[in-house]
């Protein structure tokens, strides 16, 4: 896999990675996050702009996962990771999340930030085994206490959640 930024013409095809790689969440009981709707391409297109929406592609030139992120208070804050499932298990989260932390350390910001789901195998165990730790509540920045209050309007608290911090 070959990690760069995503085209314009590719931002349909991180829908679709997004919708497949959501699809496993149904069988853990959370149907409402396997159906939600993936970023819409007017918000794609400002992350590709802004030089924040990196894809892992594979020898044919083809998205299997992508990334968004953007800086708040300090660190790259990982909006979102999806890797489709044709592609799953083989490092292509792992590699586009250390492509992001090389990217946040040329820039000067001195961490990774990420809020994800506690209890779901391939979210918090995945990160904290990548080297991310929970925030506690007090530690959270205002940038990120936004983000969970706007997660918590878009019912994301119905399962627990956590932030997490990687120094960089």
């Amino acid at each position: 896999m070959r990690i760069r930024l995503a085209t314009r013409a590719e931002l349909p095809a991180l829908q679709d990675i997004e919708r497949a790689a959501g699809a496993p969440f149904r069988d853990l009981g959370m149907p409402e996050i396997a159906d939600d709707e993936p970023p819409a391409l007017d918000i794609l297109e400002r992350y590709r702009r802004a030089g924040r929406c990196w894809v892992a592609v594979d020898e044919g030139d083809l998205s299997a996962a992508y990334l968004l992120a953007e800086p708040v208070d300090g660190a790259l804050h990982i909006e979102q990771v999806s890797v489709h499932p044709r592609a799953a298990r083989r490092g292509v989260g792992r590699a586009l999340l250390a492509h992001a932390a090389d990217r946040a350390r040329e820039e000067g910001l001195t961490a990774l930030t990420l809020t994800t789901f506690t209890d779901v195998p391939w979210n918090a165990p995945y990160y904290a085994r990548l080297g991310f730790r929970p925030l506690p509540e007090a530690d959270l920045t205002p940038g990120l206490r936004a983000i969970r209050a706007t997660e918590a309007a878009h019912g994301l608290d119905r399962w627990p959640r956590v932030c997490m911090r990687k120094p960089l």
